[in-house]
């Protein structure tokens, strides 16, 4: 067993508390405070996600590289669960920029600040 476990990943943003606002609302975990340079969300089993301010923030320009992804997050929805969960994400502020067309097993949306994510059926 390793020594070194993964703690948090933390997410390049111009605005932390909407984006937490935005991930909390998405997976129904709970913003647990931060300040208005660093914000995180945290879910069931220690699980986490941090939000950072950046001066001059660029979102990435997907699927393009002028401004690469860098990374991008994946979410699991059961099949039968992705349009009622796709219109909830829509609600919140994502954008759908890749449906899966029956072809793939994701689709692509972007995040309010730009960052690409997937969901992906299960």
């Amino acid at each position: 067993m390793s020594l070194i476990t993964l703690g948090v990943v933390a997410l390049d943003c111009p605005d932390p508390h909407a984006l937490a606002g935005f991930y909390a609302g998405m997976l129904g975990w709970q913003v647990t405070g931060g300040d208005d340079e660093w914000v995180e969300v945290a879910g069931p089993d220690g699980r986490a996600l941090a939000f950072q301010r950046v001066a001059d923030y660029r979102p990435p320009q997907w699927p393009g590289q002028d401004v690469p992804q860098q990374l991008h997050l994946d979410f699991d929805v059961p099949r039968a669960k992705i349009d009622e969960a796709e219109r909830a994400i829509v609600a919140l502020g994502a954008k759908l920029v890749q449906h899966d067309d029956g072809k793939r097993d994701w689709r692509v949306y972007l995040d309010p600040a730009g960052h690409p994510f997937c969901l992906c059926l299960r």
